[in-house]
């Protein structure tokens, strides 16, 4: 019984730790600050629990990879 409520203990912290990063990145996408950043960092700790958030996570990094592709070979022409 006790490494269940553990688990759900801590999946919980995990949750809310992960859901109140993604917040403060979407207000610092209006205010100033490394909104970006953050967003990545609370998507970071969510996909240590749940799946959505490793496949938004996943898309996330795919993405950057190939506008940093873009980028550097823009600048290499």
């Amino acid at each position: 019984m006790w490494p269940k409520t553990l688990r759900q203990a801590r999946r919980l912290i995990v949750l809310v730790v992960g859901m109140t990063l993604l917040l403060a990145g979407i207000v610092l996408l209006i205010t100033p600050g490394p909104g970006l950043l953050v967003i990545v960092a609370g998507l970071s700790l969510l996909a240590a629990e749940f799946v959505w958030a490793r496949r938004l996570l996943d898309k996330i990094k795919a993405k950057s990879s190939e506008v940093g592709r873009t980028i550097f070979d823009s600048y290499k022409k």
